[in-house]
């Protein structure tokens, strides 16, 4: 990915330029001017001929325009109307018109210090590519970008912007890293060395293995890692922002991640067509890795905790069985009528212990957890189960606010009551009728009210945390859906 730079305001004397023009913009003023002067006002007639207005999500490219090789001109839309999600979507969009360039040059002097920081976060965040093992890749198909300078009149502001939105994307990359791994190299135990290395960022790591889950009682997640020669893993990140006056006042936020680095289904086994697809099962643990370091990264002032329930679905002569009933941490009891319910196994015993031990002032749990969403949803909206309005409310914003969007889902005793099991506390599964409902139902059943309200909330993210497109900032494959989402929510339950 490019090296970005934040330079004084000056038009470069030759190479690739890019100009960021409003709709209806006169071109007098500023860097669109004096290129338009450079050029012995052939850009003008060139972009005329194009039929480029400015309007949000047009570009052109223009070629051997005065000194410059390439033009290319980004339209941002009204002027008045310009906003961070604007200038990301604009900065995500130029990336791919520059793949063959070695280095470009952003007029970006219409534009205030944080919008130009927002513009070069959306360059930042389609750059990103996974290329490890691609060892045969042709030259010509590479990209060439190695700097991109933004020209601003407000290079400090736009650096001081930036620093932040830098630390968020490092978050963003390596859930993408993480999601987009092939199972053979990311196991739990590989997973949990991967995160124990983020402790030069800040953060307190502790890993639990095998001996230590017994000992506890994990008996939920144990059982679904049984079937594999890879040992379960559970992973404890603590950050530890916030100012001493207020710790000891404020209870840590919490995120859980389910991590099922590949999901087989288990004996209950999934079809083999699209099964490869199950290696980012464990794009929830991968999102609230991300966010962890996102907030380490930027030094967030709060303490919040994260934790990662890690395992393998394998089927094998020690696998677990349907019809087999598992002790869950609770103390609570499960008949396993589907192996392929996993998940949620993994989230009972991680939720049970994370509100044990560190008493947070709410719960908030990812995981691609159920088909069904994909069915009620589609790609374009993660499902939202929560026992707290507010909390509800708060998620949804912060979504809205970055692109990352949530429905709220309903809950309900009508759904509840088809957990009932015939030889056990529960069942992990019910029928295919609103079985995305019910999941969320069950893993609610973990959630102890006893001693009063605990605010707590469901991501099922199994139609988000994958992309077979691209889209202005998000390059297709792994999303890290929820990393800016929950980062911003961060922001403003702990920090505001």
């Amino acid at each position: 990915m490019p090296d970005i730079a934040f330079v004084k305001s000056a038009l470069p004397r030759a190479g690739v330029l890019v100009l960021l023009i409003p709709e209806g913009e006169d071109a007098s003023i500023g860097l669109h001017a004096e290129a338009e002067r450079a050029s012995g006002g052939s850009l003008s007639r060139a972009l005329e001929a194009a039929g480029f207005k400015g309007r949000k999500g047009q570009s052109a490219t223009l070629y051997a325009q005065g000194p410059f090789a390439k033009i290319v001109a980004i339209g941002i839309g009204k002027a008045e109307d310009v906003s961070a999600e604007t200038a990301e979507a604009a900065g995500g969009s130029l990336i791919p018109l520059l793949a063959q360039d070695r280095e470009a040059t952003v007029a970006a002097d219409g534009l205030t210090g944080a919008l130009v920081a927002s513009f070069a976060f959306g360059a930042t965040l389609r750059s990103w590519r996974f290329d490890r093992y691609r060892t045969k890749e042709k030259e010509e198909d590479k990209p060439k970008l190695e700097r991109l300078a933004l020209a601003t009149t407000e290079v400090a502001a736009a650096k001081a912007a930036f620093a932040p939105l830098r630390a968020v994307a490092d978050g963003v990359f390596l859930t993408r890293e993480l999601v987009s791994e092939p199972p053979n190299i990311l196991h739990p135990i590989e997973f949990a060395e991967r995160i124990k290395g983020l402790e030069k960022l800040g953060l307190e790591i502790e890993v639990l293995g095998l001996k230590e889950l017994k000992k506890l009682g994990f008996g939920a997640m144990i059982g679904v890692a049984q079937g594999s020669q890879h040992e379960p893993r559970m992973v404890i990140m603590q950050w530890k922002g916030a100012p001493k006056t207020k710790r000891a006042a404020q209870k840590p936020i919490a995120f859980i991640g389910k991590g099922v680095t590949f999901d087989t289904g288990g004996i209950s086994i999934k079809p083999a067509g699209g099964m490869e697809d199950m290696k980012w099962d464990m794009a929830g643990a991968g999102t609230v890795v991300g966010l962890m370091a996102a907030l380490a990264g930027r030094r967030a002032k709060c303490d919040v905790v994260g934790l990662v329930g890690l395992v393998e679905n394998m089927p094998s002569g020690t696998a677990q069985r349907p019809g087999d009933v598992v002790k869950s941490y609770s103390g609570q009891t499960i008949e396993v009528i589907n192996t392929d319910a996993e998940g949620r196994l993994v989230l009972a015993d991680v939720l049970w212990y994370c509100q044990e031990r560190f008493q947070p002032r709410c719960m908030i749990d990812l995981a691609t957890l159920t088909g069904a969403i994909i069915v009620a949803l589609g790609h374009e909206h993660a499902g939202l189960f929560s026992n707290d309005d507010d909390l509800a409310q708060r998620i949804l914003a912060a979504g809205s606010a970055v692109g990352e969007k949530a429905w709220r889902m309903p809950l309900g005793d009508a759904y509840d009551k088809q957990l009932k099991s015939d030889i056990a506390d529960m069942k992990n599964v019910t029928g295919r009728m609103g079985s995305s409902i019910t999941a969320a139902q069950f893993i609610q059943r973990f959630v102890n009210t006893k001693d009063g309200p605990m605010p707590w909330a469901h991501l099922d993210i199994a139609g988000t945390a994958w992309s077979s497109k691209d889209s202005a900032t998000v390059p297709k494959g792994a999303t890290a859906y929820g990393v800016r989402m929950l980062d911003r929510l961060v922001a403003e339950m702990g920090e505001g």
